[in-house]
């Protein structure tokens, strides 16, 4: 039998989690990824460099690509034998023509495989605190398309959704009147309760509750746009005591990471679990010295240093990457004393089975003296970025040490589509922009270059004193400092920003 090499995968309701571990494999293998526009954003940075992209999206009224077209760009890359994924907001079975795009497939001797989606009809009022089954209320469930609400010889049987306990309505924001109308002249209780949830599962997300003869004047007076859920039925009257999504601490906040994306992970994905919107900017890369000659000098001469002194995680990296390239491994460490600044540091190795000689208390470089200036003369390698401060090891000399630096990378500023960053920044729109680094701070400053944005309105929020120096130095307003110099502890002092 022919495997299929189409697949329509559900990417769920667009928080970014409640995409499946299979349909996120599949979209990072594609050689064509064709997306919609709600709930798919974020994958699209998880394809391959080298896969085709399509952005078929469409909006209310505005279709970039026609239904027909879509099918037919899926047959004619599944024709040329690609990995084709088509990737679909929510679940592609639920409303969202995938059975279509299956048939029309099929039809022409494609094979074809489903990977469900995560639905907004379920988790959209999930996250708002709205279990749409619960013993006591409701042991029935419909959902529906608003679209057809207005429509004459629609298929709803309204007569039957209003015996039903809870009905869901996607895509209902522009025919809210007459799916309130509709209900009430089947017999619904004009005081049922009515939520409405925009941009359902997103740190974006909003709810406004009502009944069905008060919601269409109150989602008139609040706003409310498109994508929406409706959710009608008395289930809605727990979500005061449910509420859990909006309530997390940095809910609703706008955050901008300036770390290269190799190193923002671990922050992007703190800040989005505690439920910020994370606006993603890198403004440096990190690169790495593998085989440069300062390091295969180090190497020649290794013998001359007993101690190693490494400053940030990606000189524990760089180190371990340019003894590869050196056909050599951890081994090389046998003798030597390792010293690490700060616990990511200090982590680096322990997760490859090496425990640290020292590290100090304090995360920056001056906390090193004192253990040295206990010790005899010896020789001392830094393995650390190219451009950094010379403090420590003009100490170090000072000292009676033999010190040297070994550059093991450098960053490079970055220059990413700005746009999104600069329109943020002048509508106020921003609560903070994280530094966890002065090449980060000077990057963004690069970055804004001819902008016309006024350094004073940039809110930072920093790791240390050094890059609260830097920040200070380029004219940037810094709201949050943090105690404990590392990710976690940038991440608690915004917390605690934000709380007070």
């Amino acid at each position: 039998m022919q495997k299929p090499n189409v697949f329509l995968v559900g990417a769920g309701p667009g928080d970014p989690g409640l995409i499946t571990v299979r349909g996120l494999e599949l979209v990072r293998r594609a050689d064509v990824l064709v997306y919609d526009q709600l709930g798919t954003a974020a994958f699209v940075t998880q394809a391959r460099p080298d896969c085709e992209l399509y952005d078929v999206g469409k909006f209310a009224g505005l279709h970039k690509v026609s239904q027909d077209n879509i099918n037919a760009l899926l047959a004619e890359k599944a024709a040329e034998n690609k990995l084709v994924v088509r990737l679909k907001g929510g679940d592609p079975f639920i409303f969202g023509r995938g059975g279509e795009e299956m048939l029309y497939l099929i039809e022409r001797g494609h094979q074809v495989e489903v990977v469900p989606g995560v639905t907004s009809a379920i988790s959209a009022p999930c996250y708002a605190g709205i279990p749409i089954t619960q013993r006591g209320f409701t042991a029935s469930l419909a959902i529906v398309t608003g679209h057809e609400a207005a429509k004459e010889g629609s298929d709803i049987n309204w007569n039957a959704l209003a015996g039903i306990g809870t009905v869901v309505f996607l895509m209902g924001v522009k025919n809210l009147p007459e799916i309130c109308q509709n209900l009430i002249a089947a017999g619904r209780d004009a005081n049922t309760p009515v939520a409405m949830i925009e941009n359902g599962t997103l740190p974006i997300q909003r709810t406004v509750t009502g009944t069905l003869s008060t919601i269409v004047e109150i989602a008139a007076t609040e706003g409310v746009q498109p994508p929406a859920v409706t959710v009608v039925g008395d289930v809605v009257s727990l979500r005061q005591q449910l509420a859990w999504f909006e309530k997390r601490p940095l809910f609703g906040r706008r955050i901008a990471v300036t770390r290269s994306r190799l190193q923002a992970s671990e922050l992007v994905s703190s800040l989005q679990t505690l439920g910020a919107q994370v606006i993603e900017c890198p403004t440096i890369k990190i690169v790495q010295h593998q085989c440069s000659e300062a390091f295969s000098n180090f190497l020649s001469r290794s013998d001359r240093f007993e101690y190693l002194i490494f400053t940030s995680v990606n000189g524990v990296t760089g180190f371990i990457e340019a003894l590869r390239e050196h056909n050599l491994d951890l081994r090389f460490l046998g003798g030597k004393r390792v010293v690490c600044i700060g616990p990511a540091t200090a982590a680096a190795f322990a997760e490859r089975g090496i425990t640290p000689d020292f590290v100090p208390e304090t995360y920056v470089a001056e906390a090193l003296l004192p253990y040295f200036e206990r010790l005899p003369s010896c020789g001392i390698a830094l393995l650390r970025a190219e451009r950094a401060r010379d403090i420590l090891p003009e100490s170090l000399q000072k000292i009676g040490h033999r010190a040297e630096v070994v550059p093991i990378y450098h960053t490079e500023y970055e220059k990413p589509d700005r746009n999104e960053i600069v329109n943020a920044l002048n509508e106020r729109r921003i609560d903070l922009i994280t530094f966890s680094s002065s090449s980060t701070a000077e990057g963004l400053a690069s970055l804004l270059e001819g902008s016309g944005i006024d350094h004073a309105t940039i809110p930072a929020a920093v790791i240390g004193p050094i890059t609260a120096a830097t920040c200070r130095k380029l004219g940037f307003t810094i709201k949050v400092e943090a105690g404990e110099f590392t990710i976690p502890g940038l991440i608690d002092a915004m917390t605690s920003y934000f709380s007070d």
